[in-house]
């Protein structure tokens, strides 16, 4: 075999995978949700920037506030999942840079002085973080829904702030009946890969 990986551990993170869309009542503990995050902290960024923000909306409160700036086909599943996380970048992640990068504390004041320098930065690597979340909650057993159909301005009004850009909000939770669409296609290793 070419990969190292357990070809048990291969299906739950890639191949028998999906995006959710119903969940049980199971709930979500706080305990997963650490678990994932140790998991994933590691992920790699460039210069450690680590610019992935994760606020858990879990009050009936926040919920109805958060679904109503979904888009209409993500409303339903959105307030019955048992935990919705919003993913969104730390635009002013170069100030965690001196504890982040001690081999280089003056990166913030230098790389990323200029705000729109920190955002691209934030977008790229904070999606990249988003990515390994995912893997991270199905390496905890559970499915991840995540949607990017949504009020952007008005969620980062309502649970962020100027700072933090949402990327994607994500339903968890252990999958309900019908969870799953069926596999759409995937494009062939020639058409993706080529060599030079």
């Amino acid at each position: 075999m070419s990969l190292v990986l357990d070809p048990t551990a291969q299906d739950l993170l890639f191949r028998e995978a999906r995006t959710a869309s119903t969940f049980t009542h199971e709930p979500v503990t706080e305990e997963q949700v650490r678990a994932v995050h140790d998991l994933v902290k590691h992920a790699p960024t460039a210069y450690n920037t680590n610019p992935l923000r994760v606020v858990l909306v879990r009050s009936p409160e926040a919920r109805r506030r958060l679904a109503a700036l979904m888009d209409e086909g993500n409303r339903a599943k959105t307030g019955a999942a048992p935990l919705v996380a919003i993913l969104a970048t730390d635009n002013e992640f170069h100030e965690e840079l001196p504890s982040l990068l001690p081999h280089f504390p003056q990166a913030g004041e230098t790389v990323f002085a200029e705000r729109t320098v920190r955002e691209k930065t934030a977008l790229l690597n904070g999606a990249l973080q988003a990515a390994y979340f995912l893997l991270g909650v199905r390496a905890a057993g559970l499915a991840a829904g995540p949607m990017t159909g949504f009020d952007h301005a008005g969620l980062q009004k309502e649970f962020l702030d100027d700072d933090h850009t949402p990327l994607m909000v994500v339903n968890i939770g252990k999958p309900g009946e019908n969870a799953w669409y069926p596999r759409a296609p995937r494009l062939a290793y020639e058409d993706v890969v080529t060599t030079v």
